[in-house]
């Protein structure tokens, strides 16, 4: 078969335009599709990491917006207290849009020694001793960096909050990399408002022997009748909890991805049909020649895989690029959503592409191989 390959790719240059406008259609679908793909790859990293179920997060009961969460942050002594815990982070968290946002700021406060202790940051620009002097010093992760142009040095303002960026970082866990950190009482202090001594969470993290839920549980009846309630929850659920609304919106768009792979597969096949019906006569004369009717069911088969493989490659080669230059996320109430690509999802949209072109081809490859030869001949 590989010695006909030449005769397939004429048979497509014959008709360029058509050949042109099938791969690009193909293209744009898978794109579609990655980008779909990215963004449930996101949340399912946020609520399944692998700190989503040992580490708990220790909300203001009854409160879902940062801004309105105020904890005292003397909590943190007595959970640390309990048996189970390993240590306890507070973290004061400022973003500039509470409703889903693709271009929301989050900042979050913590103390320098517990943001090197609990946060995966590889800084590529900027040393820790920078950030631990200057009390207006951030570190910005390197998406954010990239959408608004930010360096070391650079001053950035987001409503009343006005940092000196001292580093730029790369994390292995995407959604920090869309997260400004500073320290803990310059953003308790930063809005004007002294909120010293109130933080928005907890983040309680656990050693390999403590039960994440009867630990909440006893987090939450401690606190019950001091002055200010508590939500106690795994990372994993409070991320889950918070992303409710844009979970569901994102499960529905799951099925335009769907429609997407049969968008490919109603566009590959209807072009390799009017292909076929375009060389009927070729076909009867081919097999005239001694080429078997099984043959030339493969040409046709080799010519709907390579349009659309060639077009799921430009596809997803496209999507990888975009995610990956534009660093885009989307955030809701201080948690975000990183669109991440990734080797699996490269990989995922390629096979797919490979898988449509096969099951397209099916119906004109069998049409092709089925033609009568004198009846075929005749066509004008």
């Amino acid at each position: 078969m590989l010695k006909f390959i030449p005769y397939v790719l004429k048979s497509l240059w014959r008709h360029r335009a058509r050949t042109l406008l099938t791969v690009s259609g193909t293209a744009v679908a898978l794109l579609v599709f990655c980008f779909i793909g990215a963004v449930q790859q996101g949340l399912l990293a946020l609520t399944s990491g692998d700190d989503a179920g040992r580490t708990l997060i220790v909300f203001q009961e009854n409160r879902f917006c940062p801004q309105s969460s105020r904890l005292p942050q003397d909590y943190a002594g007595d959970i640390a207290k309990l048996s189970g815990v390993q240590d306890v982070v507070p973290v004061k968290v400022f973003t500039n849009n509470c409703r889903a946002s693709l271009d929301a700021i989050v900042f979050q406060g913590m103390p320098p020694e517990k943001l090197k202790a609990w946060r995966d940051l590889d800084l590529q620009s900027g040393s820790w001793s920078a950030f631990s002097s200057q009390d207006d010093a951030a570190f910005v992760g390197v998406d954010v960096a990239t959408r608004r142009g930010l360096g070391v040095g650079d001053k950035f303002t987001i409503g009343d909050v006005s940092v000196v960026v001292q580093g730029v970082f790369h994390s292995a866990t995407a959604a920090d990399n869309n997260l400004i950190f500073t320290q803990l009482e310059f953003l308790q202090r930063a809005r004007g408002a002294n909120d010293v001594g109130t933080v928005t969470m907890l983040e309680v993290h656990l050693n390999d022997t403590a039960d994440p839920e009867a630990l909440a549980k006893q987090i939450d009846q401690a606190f019950h009748a001091g002055p200010v309630g508590t939500t106690t929850r795994t990372k994993g659920m409070f991320q889950a909890d918070t992303l409710a609304d844009l979970a569901e919106l994102i499960g529905f768009v799951h099925w335009l991805g769907y429609a997407c792979v049969g968008l490919v597969l109603s566009l590959v096949a209807t072009t390799t049909v009017m292909a076929v019906q375009d060389r009927i006569k070729e076909h009867a004369v081919l097999q005239t020649l001694g080429l078997r009717p099984l043959r030339v069911f493969g040409l046709v088969l080799t010519e709907s895989l390579l349009l659309s493989t060639l077009g799921g490659v430009l596809g997803v080669a496209g999507s990888v690029l975009l995610l990956s230059l534009s660093g885009m996320s989307i955030a809701a109430e201080g948690v975000t959503i990183a669109f991440e690509p990734s080797v699996n999802l490269a990989i995922q949209g390629v096979a797919v592409a490979v898988v449509v072109g096969i099951l397209a081809g099916l119906a004109p490859g069998w049409q092709a191989s089925r033609t009568e030869i004198v009846s075929a001949l005749r066509h004008a």
